[in-house]
């Protein structure tokens, strides 16, 4: 018997920067992100190993996240897909959120289709920091209370919803970028879905230590080491995530640690 077929769950993540785990850097200047956590929280929690595949690339709007990742994160035939998308829609001036909507829905529809348990997950609210911050928080309001309102009383669909955390607007939660998430943030997140899963994560995960956060940087720094490089990217019709493949496009075996 193949580890893929022993393996009772099979979790495969789709989404954009968020997911891929931008922000949370490991020494070797790999992401790791809430997404990898939960795979290893998951195994650490049964004591059984977790099939886990993730998909997603930096840099996506959510209608590319679906058309590009959905159709072959289903082919891996998986018993859990999560879904996080619109992030960087918010951020575009002309962002419909019915637009986003229909993409959450069509994921909903394949997902019923497949029989495959569905975790939605929105993104924490990053807009105290940000320059553009009220109208990315209008958005991410709109957007929230618009996935809430569709979803109604689906109880089988997990939710794990970050967006209305408002410890995680907090800084010592966010990258220098103040768009990314950190390590810090990313493992709130990670025990988030956990708990939605019904499952126990370390205690800490929901409020590591901040011996290491994020330098503040000036104004004129912000604006030239991250605002600078995005605006110019948008008039380019660049991606961060050009180029890039997924970092584990097929399924990885992780197993209970201890």
């Amino acid at each position: 018997m193949s580890a893929e077929s022993a393996a009772s769950v099979r979790y495969v993540a789709i989404g954009d920067s968020f997911t891929e785990g931008v922000g949370d850097e490991l020494p070797d200047g790999a992401v790791r992100g809430w997404a990898d956590l939960v795979a290893a929280g998951w195994a650490d929690a049964t004591g059984q190993s977790v099939q886990y595949a993730n998909l997603a690339i930096r840099g996506r709007l959510v209608r590319p996240i679906v058309d590009e990742q959905l159709e072959s994160a289903l082919a891996l035939r998986p018993t859990h897909l999560s879904f996080n998308g619109g992030g960087n829609d918010m951020l575009r001036p002309r962002t419909s959120v019915e637009h986003v909507l229909e993409a959450f829905m069509q994921v909903v529809r394949r997902c019923d289709e497949e029989g495959v348990t569905l975790i939605v997950l929105s993104g924490a609210n990053p807009s105290a920091q940000l320059p553009f911050g009220s109208l990315v928080n209008r958005r991410g309001d709109a957007l929230s209370d618009a996935v809430v309102s569709r979803l109604g009383d689906r109880d089988d669909i997990v939710r794990a919803l970050n967006w209305y955390d408002r410890t995680l607007t907090h800084p010592s939660y966010w990258s220098a970028d103040r768009l990314h998430m950190n390590a810090r943030g990313h493992h709130r997140v990670a025990a988030r879905v956990l708990g939605s899963l019904g499952l126990d994560a370390p205690g800490e995960w929901w409020a590591l230590p901040t011996e290491q956060q994020a330098p503040t940087l000036a104004r004129g720094e912000y604006f030239r080491e991250h605002l600078a490089p995005w605006v110019r990217r948008r008039l380019t019709g660049r991606s961060s995530g050009d180029g890039r493949a997924p970092k584990f496009g097929s399924w990885v075996e992780v197993s209970p640690r201890g």
